[in-house]
């Protein structure tokens, strides 16, 4: 079995350290793919990290965008009944993961990750797998990627 019927979506890609401030995220358009798996990668920190969480909106440019329940790290319980935590200092290089179904979401969705206020600040990238497409994607191009090796 292959699993071809994918895309991802680049939300925060590698880039310099944020300190005290919001990370620069890409919203994710969810038309037509019926789940979506957000993976957060943290690097070197110096401080808990201060939001992670996803919003939902109906506008592409996320006007009037609200948290979607159940994805704010800190506060909300997890798939296991139990209270999730922020990453703190000590979570270096560590993966955090939202699943969503997206039956009855909005169609754009958005990371929200705030990097706490350290004296260095906090690396991360973020990437999304919208899965279950309407329309399998077949190309590079489709699935996200700048090339793309298929071995039989």
């Amino acid at each position: 079995m292959k699993p071809t019927n994918y895309k991802i979506v680049a939300v925060t890609p590698p880039a310099a350290i944020v300190d005290n401030a919001a990370f620069g995220t890409t919203t994710i358009d969810t038309l037509g793919f019926r789940f979506l798996e957000i993976f957060v990668f943290l690097g070197a920190l110096d401080i808990a990290v201060a939001a992670l969480k996803v919003q939902e909106s109906d506008d592409s440019g996320m006007s009037g965008a609200a948290d979607v329940t159940g994805t704010r790290f800190g506060t909300d319980a997890n798939d296991t009944g139990s209270a999730s935590i922020l990453p703190a200092a000590t979570d270096d290089n560590k993966f955090y993961k939202f699943e969503i179904d997206l039956r009855g979401r909005k169609r754009y969705l958005d990371l929200v990750l705030t990097g706490g206020d350290g004296s260095a600040g906090t690396f991360a990238c973020a990437f999304a797998l919208l899965h279950n497409g309407e329309n399998e994607p077949t190309t590079a191009a489709q699935k996200g990627v700048a090339q793309l090796m298929r071995v039989p």
